[in-house]
């Protein structure tokens, strides 16, 4: 759940705007238990640069879930395709 809050905050920092508790409850994908949010937000807060770290590794898995959404479009077009040749028959 930490790893969620870290991407929002980085969301919101590339936007440019200040993290708050606030804040990024409101642009949290699904709901996190408010200690962890005012916890993850807390850290960056005293180490900004120990943040950014942890912000490049939360990162690396986004990019594999990228390449898998591109090979789950691809399937799904080619099923697509299937389909509408077995409804063609």
């Amino acid at each position: 759940m930490q790893d969620i809050v870290i991407a929002t905050i980085s969301k919101l920092l590339a936007a440019n705007k200040q993290p708050n508790v606030a804040l990024v409850k409101a642009n949290l994908p699904q709901p996190v238990p408010m200690p962890i949010i005012i916890d993850v937000l807390a850290r960056y807060k005293q180490n900004p640069s120990d943040f950014e770290r942890q912000t490049q590794q939360v990162q690396q898995p986004e990019q594999t879930s990228s390449a898998s959404q591109t090979q789950l479009d691809r399937i799904e077009a080619k099923l697509d395709k299937l389909l509408s040749l077995l409804e063609n028959k």
